[in-house]
């Protein structure tokens, strides 16, 4: 689904999701287990990813920036997993942008335009709108964003230009198509562990358990 600019403002101006009502390819999509190959490929946009591309496992997470049981998993599980795999070189981490609604669409294209190329800041940039989600969600979604890429070094007029970048809406919107209709993602957050998905379960145990299995094997 294509999110056209005039949608895609209008919906910036609102303060509740409700309101907006055009970003929904999600509710007839049934739930399938996709295979390992079609996970490890990106799509539209380069991947954003801790950890060596060599790695034994690699952990995939679709996310929305607005989905409040990712903020709950990036506060409390993603330190854990980040300690004891990443900081210690044992897997690779991939973050990949579901939007369920035009904000957090919004979210996501700040996220990408503040880090660029640069994945260490992506996920500090992430971690920052996980951490005041209910600040940029909640009230003028534009001019919180506009003061959270001011605090990422962004100038008003850079963080403008992003947001109103077809182009880059339109290559987050192209992947979580594929990701909805080839990998079968239909929630969030939802994750795959060498190319299992993984739903459900999001605590640090589960996680744990699984990497220490395939690291062993």
């Amino acid at each position: 689904m294509i999110i056209t600019r005039r949608a895609f403002t209008a919906a910036l101006s609102l303060t509740g999701l409700a309101a907006f009502v055009g970003f929904s390819p999600l509710s007839l999509i049934a739930d399938a287990m996709a295979q390992g190959a079609d996970v490890a490929k990106p799509q539209s946009l380069p991947d954003m990813a801790l950890g060596p591309a060599n790695a034994p496992v690699t952990i995939t997470e679709y996310a929305s920036m607005t989905c409040p049981h990712c903020a709950d998993f990036n506060e409390k599980v993603f330190p854990k997993i980040k300690s004891e795999y990443l900081d210690t070189n044992k897997i690779r981490y991939v973050f990949r942008e579901f939007p369920l609604d035009i904000k957090a669409a919004a979210g996501s294209m700040l996220a990408r335009c503040i880090a660029k190329d640069d994945s260490g800041k992506y996920f500090a940039v992430i971690d920052m709108l996980f951490k005041q989600q209910n600040d940029w969600v909640v009230k003028n979604t534009t001019e919180t964003l506009t003061r959270i890429g001011k605090q990422a070094g962004l100038s008003q007029q850079a963080v403008e230009e992003c947001l109103k970048d077809q182009a880059l809406l339109d290559k987050i919107a192209a992947d979580q198509k594929f990701a909805a209709e080839v990998l079968k993602v239909n929630s969030t957050p939802t994750f795959f562990i060498n190319g299992e998905m993984i739903k459900g379960d999001t605590r640090f145990e589960e996680f744990d358990k699984r990497i220490k299995s395939l690291l062993k094997s």
